[in-house]
């Protein structure tokens, strides 16, 4: 009898698996938000800023697997490296292409954008190397988002704008707080309470920068993230809880929110392109596990 071949879905789903593609709508949010708040301009730049984004986010999840290899195989043995479904030689060629693959797209764009591009795979790289063995490797994702921030900002047309800046650090402490939140998910399923307060951080800074003719629209928006950071934090507090992904992943998909509380809404149009790329992550999350 001849062997059954795998179905090609089955390794498309792997490589997304490995890619965590369900996070890639909070990158692409990250882009448009600092793309807005830089001036915006020729959508094709955007474009290529979400492309060349997209690249490095799926070479730091590839390398991020390779360097956690010996971890996986002792904790998540459910990953595709010790679960036999994928060499580690070829998981290491993939994450070096996809960054090669970003840096080309990014450097296209401008020197500034380059320059940014090579800050954030060396982040990329640094933060896969020792975010299993430091206290401190959640500043470093932090990190990785502030400067994807910057990296979108230059390729607007007004280049980057203190309000990006000052938006990607709130966007940062978010993440910094996410990230300590999930430090421990695969070895200590209990919800931490000292990182959420950094969870706020962008909601401090709505409302010290919005004046009058923003202020009851990014009121709206201030509840809207509230009640979803609150919604995900809600019944995971035990400290055996066994839902802390499920609250990691809520979290995650709220970058969404940040982004466009960041934005204050934008046109119609704009806030209803952040609602898709919300709707999308959480669709994403019930078939790819976001962490």
């Amino acid at each position: 009898m001849t062997p059954r071949q795998p179905d090609p879905l089955y390794h498309l789903r792997l490589l997304f698996l490995m890619g965590r593609v369900s996070n890639l709508p909070t990158v692409w949010s990250n882009c448009l938000a600092a793309w807005l708040l830089s001036g915006g301009g020729d959508t094709a730049r955007l474009q290529l800023v979400c492309l060349g984004a997209t690249f490095l986010y799926l070479g730091g999840m590839y390398l991020n697997d390779a360097f956690d290899a010996a971890f996986d195989a002792q904790f998540r043995r459910e990953r595709p490296i010790p679960a036999g479904l994928i060499r580690l030689g070829t998981v290491w060629q993939l994450g070096v292409l996809w960054l090669g693959l970003g840096l080309l797209t990014l450097a296209w764009l401008g020197k500034a954008t380059g320059v940014l591009a090579v800050l954030l795979i060396v982040t990329v790289v640094v933060y896969d190397a020792v975010h299993k063995a430091i206290t401190l490797a959640p500043v470093l994702m932090a990190l990785c988002r502030f400067l994807l921030y910057l990296i979108a900002g230059t390729s607007a047309s007004n280049g980057l704008s203190g309000l990006t800046v000052w938006s990607g650090v709130a966007l940062a402490l978010y993440i910094l707080g996410l990230s300590y939140i999930a430090r421990h998910e695969s070895t200590r399923p209990s919800l931490r309470w000292w990182p959420t307060g950094f969870l706020a951080a962008p909601v401090v800074l709505a409302l010290v920068v919005n004046g009058e003719g923003y202020y009851q629209q990014a009121g709206w928006l201030i509840l809207l993230l509230v009640f979803w950071i609150i919604q995900c934090l809600h019944s995971r507090a035990g400290e055996t809880s066994p839902d802390l992904k499920r609250t990691v992943s809520g979290l995650l998909a709220g970058i969404i929110w940040v982004d466009l509380l960041a934005v204050a809404g934008g046109t119609t149009t704009i806030a209803m392109l952040f609602v898709a790329l919300f709707l999308l992550a959480r669709l994403l999350q019930r078939v790819i596990p976001a962490t």
